[in-house]
């Protein structure tokens, strides 16, 4: 077909073409190929554009620029897939493939041909009906449109296809009769119109005008041969790797949502940076040293997989083109994934601290924190990097192998994932012990790429290097740098892959955590079962490794200490082990080797003297020794009306509070008991008062533990997954580890009923709980404790499974709600933005909504979300989402249980399962709302 056209335009001879096919819509081509000007099947692109310059009629500028608006249309007519976009640069496009292509209006446009190719004539009339008439150059008048009158057609086509039209459908016809004017068009300006009779002609007949035939006639043919395809192809490769990375430089989102294999390798899309016009810390009974020091003090963790300095040194992700990157330690940039900022000291002037929320009140009561525990005296803090809350600095650093000095590391914090904020109108407000509102896998994925892009983008290693060894370091130091970097590299892409590959083989996906939410358990059982072992050179353990997809809300940390159960499945009981186990799941480093001797295993660097005075600064004195008995420790925040003094939507209301004081007495009292700090309920209704639960109980040595009310997850009906990792997960341990459960658990800690596990394949809660143990006993022996301080260490709990939940009946706790409007999204899998949704029964609630800028709304208390829930996130953001694109369930993201929606006066005991009471009219709600604001 290709020299049947060329032969006609070198004779000037235009003979009946080819029959044209009817997935070819397109009035100007379908000529084309009748009248042998291109072939009707694959057509390359530059030929298009060519044929289509010709036909023009324009020259020079014109002319090229007439091609360069073809050639992206023409290469996305067919499909916009990665895969058919090459094919389409590579051979051209299927001029027989274009209907139901992304450019087919299905209707909407002027329907002159249907599907089937046929010609209706009345919709050729309707046309003409838009038009007026010109002069012919050539002489006489006919009937054409000009510009603005096909805007008006185009207009009242998209109006009649009101029902099944599409929002971008008006932008394709943009494509269609404007470029049939500038093609075609008689005359110039203002007066250039299209005339009737040649759409007549290009439709019915299949035939170009006389004048376009002339034209394309007589346009050269390209030279042909080997040598100009090979320089040809190598122009465009040049010119479309230049393309992408200047789209993947300056439009990273939109390429990684066009091309999703592409996102893992560009970096995450945040939010972008909001500056606050004021911060504020709540009063919580800490002082400002000791919140400064529970915002950095070490773990004994090495979070990221680089040493402090290298962190430091590392540039954020990304190709730039004309700047630099700035750092990934940038505190502006980690707020973007949802950091508090904070001071380098605050040891500081006024002003400084008051720009980080910090007031020094004299009037403000505090508990200080211990000096030492146990004879232990914890490590001091400094942040003189100015690194957020939530990150430190772990110096000195012994290999708990080989016992030999190691670089300093950075970790997470205790902090980084207990401590809260929220944002109103552009105010900052604080609080410690509240859930966090972090993306932790996007800060996971900056990292990672951070350092990939060191190794292979041309100029940043050599600005690492300088940062990190100094400009005049050898270049034996560099190269030293450099293959260190790339062994952390070569590790991480190893663990990407070899996670990827068991994931798959399992059927397992993991579930996306996004702002506020983290699958803390499996990610524990992961770091311990797998990568801890792979770093201590055991390779064989990647059965281990289970899908991240059970999250949950970051829970709030205010009173744990006293309730006898830890962890929203009631899953830990003894205080040293819940606070050990948190830090080797964030990576503090610990021995698993065979390779070792034998009196290193379980040696780490968990810092067991912060750990503990943390756990002491959040406990307190005994709330029962105080008048009247209250939490000392960390108190839970107070509702800051006091920061909105001319906002009424921050006021508290006396009359709803009342009304909603009986509504908890009637509907939340049972599960989460009274409230903690209330007088008038305690009077008004004693036998629910909290401090006279009969759920506290004394231990041995005549402390308190408030034994919290558990239920049931088939009763609750709220997302089983959490509840199901401790219970239904198993780990493969390598024998030389030597964990019996009924020794390590039975004999040692009197745990009754244990069931019969091997040695080598067991629960992963029962794994944890004896490795967690092991790692604990290692580090008292190896700093020569001695009783009573061993004692006082442990305390009176016990290190034992909780005997009312097994596999066949996993539970929930309910804690009590001091400080529960600062804690949104609800739920334990944070399935609930605000309390209003949460005081709703189950089923109207919103199924997906998102996180990561959203202003905090005090009406509702939580998010402001529509009833249908949102449709699209802003860039950056994240999306919870119940079910997936096609219908399917999210594991761990259900929304239903704990539903409010009960008749009055049914009989609890008839409920059914996630029912937990009646149904509330709005006035209820929002009286019941107020009243939770004060606890």
């Amino acid at each position: 077909m290709a020299d049947d056209s060329v032969n006609k335009r070198a004779s000037g001879v235009i003979a009946p073409g080819p029959a044209v096919s009817p997935d070819n819509p397109c009035p100007f081509l379908r000529a084309a190929v009748s009248e042998g000007f291109v072939g009707g099947h694959v057509v390359p692109i530059p030929e298009l554009c060519r044929t289509i310059e010709a036909a023009s009629g324009k020259t020079g500028l014109q002319k090229k620029l007439v091609g360069a608006k073809t050639y992206p249309v023409a290469l996305v007519a067919n499909g916009l897939s990665p895969f058919r976009l090459l094919k389409s640069w590579w051979s051209g496009a299927e001029l027989d493939a274009l209907r139901n292509g992304p450019l087919d209006k299905h209707g909407v446009g002027s329907r002159i041909l249907n599907a089937t190719a046929e010609v209706h004539e009345s919709e050729i009339a309707r046309l003409a009906e838009f038009g007026s008439d010109w002069p012919d150059p050539c002489g006489g008048t006919e009937r054409g449109l000009t510009g603005s009158q096909i805007k008006t057609y185009m207009d009242a086509n998209f109006e009649r296809a009101k029902g099944h039209r599409r929002w971008f459908d008006r932008l394709l016809m943009n494509g269609e009769w404007p470029v049939l004017l500038d093609i075609m068009g008689k005359g110039e300006g203002d007066k250039r119109y299209l005339s009737v009779a040649e759409v007549k002609t290009l439709f019915i007949d299949r035939r170009l005008p006389d004048r376009i035939n002339a034209r394309l006639a007589s346009q050269p043919v390209p030279a042909k041969g080997p040598l100009r395809k090979v320089l040809k192809a190598a122009v465009w490769l040049v010119a479309l790797a230049a393309a992408a990375i200047v789209a993947i430089a300056e439009f990273p989102n939109q390429v990684g949502k066009i091309i999703p294999p592409l996102a893992q390798l560009l970096p995450p899309p945040l939010p972008e940076f909001a500056p606050v016009k004021s911060a504020h810390w709540l009063d919580q009974n800490w002082s400002t040293e000791d919140r400064h020091w529970f915002h950095h003090a070490s773990q004994g963790t090495a979070t990221f997989p680089v040493p402090y300095a290298w962190f430091l040194a590392l540039e954020q992700p990304g190709l730039y083109l004309f700047t630099q990157p700035g750092r990934l330690a940038d505190p502006q940039y980690l707020e973007r994934m949802g950091f508090i900022p904070s001071p380098k000291t605050v040891r500081a002037d006024a002003e400084t601290l008051r720009r980080y929320g910090f007031v020094n009140n004299p009037n403000v009561k505090t508990t200080p924190a211990p000096e030492t525990l146990a004879g232990l005296r914890p490590t001091p803090v400094e942040n003189f990097d100015g690194l957020p809350v939530g990150f430190s600095r772990m110096t000195p650093v012994i290999n708990p192998g080989t016992g030999e000095p190691s670089s300093d590391k950075i970790g997470l914090s205790c902090a980084a994932c207990h401590t809260g904020s929220l944002r109103y109108k552009d105010v900052s407000v604080r609080f410690d012990g509240g859930a966090a509102m972090l993306e932790l896998r996007k800060l996971e994925m900056a990292t990672g790429l951070s350092i990939f892009y060191t190794l292979i983008v041309p100029g940043r290693f050599d600005r690492f290097a300088d940062r990190v060894l100094g400009s005049e370091s050898s270049k034996d130091d560099r190269n030293k740098l450099k293959q260190g970097l790339k062994e952390v590299a070569d590790f991480l892409k190893a663990q990407i892959e070899i996670t990827a590959k068991t994931l798959k083989a399992k059927g397992q996906k993991d579930t996306d955590e996004g702002y506020g939410r983290l699958d803390a358990l499996n990610r524990i059982g992961n770091q311990v079962f797998y990568t801890d072992l792979a770093a201590s050179g055991l390779a064989d353990y990647a059965g281990n490794i289970h899908a991240n997809d059970a999250p949950v809300s970051y829970p709030p940390v205010w009173t744990v200490p006293w309730f006898w159960w830890a962890q929203y499945d009631a899953s830990i009981e003894q205080p040293l082990i819940r606070n050990a186990g948190e830090a080797l799941g964030v990576a503090a480093l610990v021995n698993l080797s065979p390779d070792h001797p034998p009196e290193k295993l379980f040696t780490s660097s968990v810092a067991m003297e912060n750990l503990v005075r943390i756990e002491a600064m959040l406990r307190g004195p005994d709330p029962f020794g105080r008048n009247p008995k209250d939490f000392g420790g960390l108190a839970s925040p107070a509702w800051p009306s006091h920061l909105f003094p001319n906002d009424d939507a921050w006021k508290i209301k006396p009359d709803r509070v009342t009304r909603g004081r009986k509504l908890y007495a009637e509907i939340c009292a049972e599960c989460h008991l009274g409230p903690v700090k209330d007088p008038v309920f305690d009077a008004e209704f004693k036998d629910k008062s909290f401090w006279s639960d009969k759920r506290w109980m004394q231990d041995p040595k005549g402390g308190w533990v408030l034994n919290e009310v558990q239920k049931q997850v088939a009763h609750m009906g709220t997302d089983p997954a959490q509840a199901n990792v401790l219970q239904t997960r198993q780990v493969q341990i390598p024998g030389f580890l030597d964990l019996q459960p009924a020794r390590d658990l039975g004999e040692r800690w009197k745990c009754k009923n244990l069931a019969t596990y091997s040695s080598t394949s067991m629960p992963f809660s029962i794994a944890l709980m004896i490795i967690v143990d092991k790692v604990a006993q290692k580090w008292i022996k190896d700093n020569n404790l001695k009783e009573p301080a061993i004692s006082e260490l442990w305390g009176d709990r016990s290190n034992c499974p909780n005997p009312d939940a097994s596999p066949e009946k996993p539970i929930y706790r309910a804690r009590p709600l001091n400080g529960v409007w600062a804690t949104a999204p609800y739920i334990h899998n944070g399935s609930v933005p605000s309390l209003y949704w949460m005081l709703k029964p189950a089923a109207e609630r919103p199924k997906q909504f998102c996180l990561g800028a959203r202003d905090f709304d005090p009406k509702q208390v939580g998010f402001d979300v529509p009833a249908g829930g949102d449709k699209s996130c802003k860039t950056g953001e994240t999306m919870f989402q119940e079910a997936d694109s096609h219908g399917k369930p999210i594991n761990g993201n259900s929304v239903m249980g704990h539903s409010l929606e009960a008749d009055k006066g049914q009989d609890m005991k008839t409920y059914k399962n996630g029912v937990i009471g009646r149904l509330l009219s709005d006035d209820e709600r929002y009286d019941l709302i107020e009243y939770l604001k004060t606890l």
